[in-house]
Formats: C-alpha cells, sequence, structure tokens
C-alpha cells in the first residue's frame, strides 16, 4: 500500500506535478522595520508608560499639611458662613475682655504695692534715716556739753547723750535689716555702724581726761566732734537722701497712670459695641443680654480703674505736699538747731584755738562762725515749715520755735561779750544752764517744738498716704472678677445667637 507523505516538501529525486502550487516550506515572516512602522499609537502609548514605569520604580506624593495649614484652611472656609463668623467673633470679644482684667488687674496690684511701700516702707525708712542723723547730731551736742559741764554735769545730760546713741544704734540695725545686700545703702550704714564705737571712745576718754582736769581732754573732744562733722555726719546726710530717692521712687510708681489697661479697656468696649451693632443689623433685636452683661462689666471696671487712681493720685499728692515736704523741712530744721547748739558750745570748749578766714581777710572763730551759718539756716527752715503747714495744729508749734531761737539768738549775743571780754566762767553759765537765762533753754524749746511739729505733719502724711493706698484696694481683684464676668457674657451672647442656627 502506498501512503503520502505529510510534509508538503515532494520526496527527494520527485518533481512536482505539472501545474500544482508549490509550497514553502516555512511560512513568510514579518518585517521588524514594517511592523515597528505600522504599530498602532495605542501600542506606542503603552510601550511609553512601561518604559516610565522601569524608569521611575516609586511614584511621586503630594507632600503632607501641616496641622496649621489645615487649621488655617479650615477657619478660612467657617468664615465664609454665619454661625462660623459668629464664633470667630466671640472668641475675640472674650479674648479681649480677659485680656482687659488680667492687664488691669496686674497695673493696679503694682500701683498698690508702690502705694503700700510709701506708707509701711520708704517713708518709714526715710525718717529713720533723718533720726539717725539727728541722733548722731544731738549726741555730739550732748558730748559737747557735758565736756563744757565739767564735774557739774547733771545726770539728765550724761542720760540724753547715752539716749541719742542708743536710739542712733537701733536705727542703723533697722535700717541694715530694710537695706539690700551690697547696696549703697547697705555700705554707708556699715560705714556710720563701724565709725560709732570710735566716736563713743574719743567721747569716753575726753570726759575722763577733763574730769581728772587734764586739757587734753579738749583735744579727744575736737577729735571727736571732727569725726562726727566730717565722716558720720556727711554719711547719715546721704543715707538720708538715699532714702529719701526710694520714696520718690515709690510716689512716682503709685501714680504713674495705668494707660495699657485703659486702652485696652477702650478697644475691648469699642468691639462690643460693634458686635451688638452687628447682631443688630442682620437680627433687629436691640438687645442682647450677654453682649450687655459683657459690656457693663467692662464699663464699671474702666471707670473703676480711672476714679480709684485718681483718688489715689490725690491722696498720694497731698501726703506729699503736706507731709512728706513739711517733715523734709522740719528735719533739716531740727538738724541746723542741734548744730547750731553744738559749735555754741565747741567755742567754749576750744577758746579760739580753731579760727576761720573770711573772704574779706577777717579771722574769725569757726565755730562762732558756724553757729552764725546754722542758726540763719535754722530760721530760713522755719519760714518754709511755717508756709507748708496747712492747718493752725501745725503752723503753731513752727511759730512757737521760731520765737524760741530769737530769744536764743540773744541770749548767745551776751555770752558771746561774755568770752570775748574775757568773762569766762559767765560766759559758760549762760551757755549751760547755771545763770538765770541759758541758752540751753531755748535749744530745749526749739527742739520740742520742732518735735511737736514733726508729729503733726506725720499724722497728716499717714492719713492722706492710707487714705490713697486705701483708695485701690480690691480693684485688682475685682477687675479679673468682672472680666471673668464679661468674657462668661460674651460667649453666652454669641452663643445665643448660634442656637438659632441648629
Amino acid at each position: 500500500m502506498t501512503h503520502t507523505p505529510n510534509t508538503s516538501a515532494p520526496p527527494p529525486g520527485t518533481s512536482p506535478a505539472p501545474g500544482a502550487p508549490t509550497l514553502p516550506s516555512v511560512p513568510p515572516q514579518p518585517n521588524p522595520t514594517t511592523l515597528t512602522a505600522s504599530a498602532t499609537p495605542t501600542t506606542r502609548t503603552h510601550t511609553s508608560h512601561a518604559a516610565n514605569a522601569t524608569s521611575s520604580p516609586h511614584p511621586t506624593t503630594p507632600p503632607r499639611r501641616t496641622a496649621f495649614a489645615e487649621g488655617f484652611d479650615n477657619l478660612r472656609t467657617a468664615a465664609t458662613t454665619e454661625p462660623g463668623r459668629l464664633r470667630i467673633i466671640g472668641a475675640l470679644l472674650a479674648l479681649l475682655v480677659l485680656s482687659f482684667g488680667a492687664i488691669a488687674a496686674w497695673q493696679m496690684t503694682d500701683r498698690a504695692t508702690a502705694a503700700d511701700d510709701v506708707l509701711n516702707r520708704s517713708q518709714p525708712l526715710s525718717s529713720d534715716a533723718a533720726d539717725i542723723y539727728r541722733s548722731l547730731a544731738d549726741a555730739n551736742t550732748a558730748a559737747a556739753s557735758g565736756y563744757l559741764a565739767g564735774l557739774q554735769e547733771k545726770p539728765a545730760m550724761r542720760e540724753g547723750y547715752e539716749r541719742d546713741i542708743r536710739t542712733a544704734a537701733a536705727k542703723l540695725v533697722k535700717a541694715a535689716a530694710n537695706s539690700e545686700p551690697g547696696s549703697q545703702s547697705a555700705k554707708t550704714i556699715a560705714e556710720i555702724s563701724r565709725l560709732l564705737p570710735e566716736y563713743k571712745g574719743l567721747v569716753e576718754t575726753a570726759r575722763a581726761n577733763n574730769r581728772q582736769g587734764y586739757p587734753v581732754g579738749g583735744a579727744y573732744l575736737r577729735a571727736a566732734n571732727e569725726m562726727m562733722q566730717q565722716r558720720m555726719l556727711p554719711a547719715a546726710q546721704k543715707l538720708h537722701q538715699t532714702e529719701n530717692q526710694r520714696l520718690r521712687s515709690d510716689y512716682a510708681a503709685a501714680k504713674s497712670f495705668p494707660w495699657a489697661a485703659a486702652a485696652l479697656g477702650v478697644v475691648a468696649l469699642a468691639a462690643l459695641a460693634w458686635a451688638q451693632h452687628r447682631n443688630y443689623q442682620r437680627t433687629n433685636r436691640v438687645l442682647n443680654h450677654g453682649l450687655v452683661t459683657a459690656t457693663a462689666a467692662s464699663t464699671v471696671v474702666l471707670l473703676w480703674l480711672a476714679v480709684g487712681h485718681m483718688v489715689a493720685r490725690a491722696g498720694l499728692n497731698d501726703s506729699y505736699e503736706h507731709g512728706v515736704r513739711s517733715m523734709d523741712v522740719l528735719h533739716e530744721a531740727r538738724i541746723a538747731s542741734l548744730t547750731a547748739r553744738s559749735d555754741e558750745n565747741l567755742t567754749l570748749v576750744r577758746r579760739g584755738a580753731d579760727t576761720r578766714t573770711l573772704d574779706d581777710g577777717k579771722v574769725v572763730d569757726a565755730y562762732e562762725w558756724g553757729y552764725d551759718q546754722e542758726i540763719a539756716q535754722l530760721g530760713k527752715a522755719l519760714a518754709r515749715a511755717e508756709d507748708l503747714a496747712d492747718d493752725t495744729t501745725g503752723k503753731k508749734p513752727v511759730q512757737d520755735a521760731n520765737s524760741f531761737m530769737k530769744v536764743w539768738k540773744d541770749r548767745h549775743g551776751l555770752a558771746r561779750e561774755d568770752n570775748e571780754s574775757g568773762n569766762y566762767q559767765a560766759a559758760r553759765d549762760r551757755v549751760i544752764g547755771a545763770a538765770k537765762e541759758p541758752t540751753s533753754v531755748c535749744f530745749d524749746n526749739v527742739d520740742k517744738a520742732l518735735a511737736t511739729a514733726l508729729t503733726h505733719e506725720q499724722t497728716e502724711f499717714k492719713e492722706a498716704a492710707g487714705n490713697g493706698r486705701d483708695s485701690l484696694a480690691g480693684l485688682p481683684t475685682g477687675a479679673a472678677v468682672l472680666a471673668v464676668l464679661g468674657a462668661a457674657g460674651a460667649v453666652l451672647g454669641i452663643g445665643r445667637r448660634l442656637s438659632e442656627y441648629r
């Protein structure tokens, strides 16, 4: 049996039949160039994407936005709606009212503290500094008087000297406790405290030599007086000036107007008025209870702030004009009288050993010249003190002191005549008290009258300064409470309006 081969090619050695088609042994392949050229756009697109995918394995993602940016966008979106605007307005109103209350409470607390310092710290320390000066000067005067009296020194005179030394020491301790460590006041107090025992030692040495009849006692007393006049009293005067400067600083702090709180209060009231006007335009409602409450609370705080400060300022001004200024002049007068008394005594102790050449070439006793200068200063101070006194109670002791001073000058003139004529014993008796009308009585009367005037002015100062301080009492707490109430009213008022959109 004959089989036809499966292949289309004829067997080897045979030829195809005539007229039969010849089939190729391999099917025709497409041309690569043609295939590429005939590719569709879709095919090219897929190829391009595949290439891009191959070259960039990680696709790019947009940057993540911050919470602040998202919150700002949300706020901006909310602001385009009326409820959103109302929420923003309510938050701003509450913030303004609370800020106003906080600033008002803070500033008025500072002023109330300064006013309290004026009453209970600065002015008492200033008076203590003046008392230190007066006690030292009085002790120096008593030491000279005791030396001049010699064996006739009375126990009361000695006790007065010891009392002045104790007073000065106690006031120095108090001033040191209230001064800042390392400050100029602390250094001045330390210097006076160091010199005080040295001065007392010189006085005791002079007293002991004088009682034994040794003239060298006068040299020791002169050394003590020079230490007092050239070192201790100038240091005490410097301390007094420093404490006065602190007092003026506290006055300035207590009387300064709280501009920041007042300005913020005006802004808060303007914002509340605008919010109520806006609410009226949109709802035709005249009043919003919450906003009215906030406005009322803010108005009360602002008025309380202004009136309270004005009353406090008036009281503090009165305490300064009719208290501090008068006391300063009276302290000046008292110190002048003490110095004049010390020079009067030392004139007889030194007996012309110390001289001074004047501008015209005339040579005079140094202590007599000093007495004349101090008694003239006393007269000027008394005239100013009388002008500053604002009532009869304050004027009368000053007028009495002026009368006693005039008698003192007359009696001192008699003692000077006796001394210049060589009658030393009569001059001494006219000065220390052995005579019928000694100058010591005049000095004591002047000092007592000035002490009475100082007590009266101190009382007036405390009353006026206390009234000024009390006018600020409760204001910081009240401002804070009313501010919280006002902020709550603003929030509730806006919340009431927002409830209409739910």
